[in-house]
């Protein structure tokens, strides 16, 4: 039996490698101040209370952008979203929920 995939996605710096971070316990994503940081999807086997999943860090969904970066970005989270068996939708609260 193979491990679940639980990624997670939202939109640009609203700190999903941070949370990536501090579920492995060590640094192993880029985390900036700058939006835009991570591009592609970083995958790792996390262990959190005893269980095991392999946990994926995206990059930011920027919706109906005309920016072809941003496109690709937002391809790679559809990628990981739909090969996943969970999904951490994570917001700002300063911000809100926005459209996705």
């Amino acid at each position: 039996m193979s491990l679940p995939t639980v990624a997670i996605i939202g939109r640009p710096n609203v700190g999903k490698s941070s949370l990536f971070n501090r579920f492995l316990q060590k640094r192993l994503a880029v985390v900036e101040e700058t939006a835009g940081v991570t591009r592609d999807r970083n995958y790792a086997v996390c262990d959190w209370a005893g269980r095991g999943f392999y946990l994926v860090d995206t990059g930011g969904i920027v919706p109906d952008s005309s920016d072809l970066m941003e496109k690709l970005i937002t391809d790679q989270t559809d990628f990981a979203i739909n090969e996943s068996d969970l999904i951490l939708f994570l917001v700002d609260t300063q911000v809100g929920i926005d459209t996705v």
